[in-house]
């Protein structure tokens, strides 16, 4: 399914409805977000955040590479913001402990510029694309069944 967006309100709209469907499992949950420079991925990721209750100001993590914001009150404990663009392997993502996150079920790890970091993408995660068009985004979510869906 493809939706579209034509504000940075919207973009976080779709991501609050995003959050809403998601539920814990035995491991962590991770959404991956693709798309070029510009395309949406962290004002989505902010979407996702304030959905949770983050109050602090959400950037992305591009020169720190991860941001764990601790949830009160939410259905997972920890939401982990990931910009992978600086990275050059999925080695690098598993120096940054990735395994052990990958492993707790009280994380939702959103991960930026998955293509940087194949190897590591667990099968089970969401993968969303945002694609500019016009003045606009679309975004396509495709689950881990290969179905596109939000």
């Amino acid at each position: 399914m493809e939706l579209r967006s034509n504000s940075a309100e919207e973009l976080q709209a779709h991501a609050a409805e995003f959050v809403s469907h998601l539920q814990p499992r035995q491991q962590a949950v991770v959404a991956t977000l693709s798309g070029e420079l510009g395309a949406g991925k962290t004002t989505f990721a902010q979407g996702i955040a304030k959905a949770l209750g983050v109050e602090e100001v959400v950037t992305s993590p591009t020169f720190v590479l991860e941001k764990i914001y601790k949830l009160e009150g939410q259905k997972f404990q920890r939401l982990i913001h990931i910009d992978a663009y600086r990275l050059k392997s999925a080695h690098e993502l598993e120096v940054l402990g990735w395994e052990k996150l990958l492993q707790d079920s009280g994380n939702l790890i959103v991960l930026e510029w998955p293509e940087r970091v194949v190897g590591a993408i667990p099968p089970h995660a969401t993968n969303i694309r945002f694609d500019i068009v016009d003045d606009g985004r679309i975004i396509t979510l495709i689950n881990e069944y290969g179905e596109e869906k939000i």
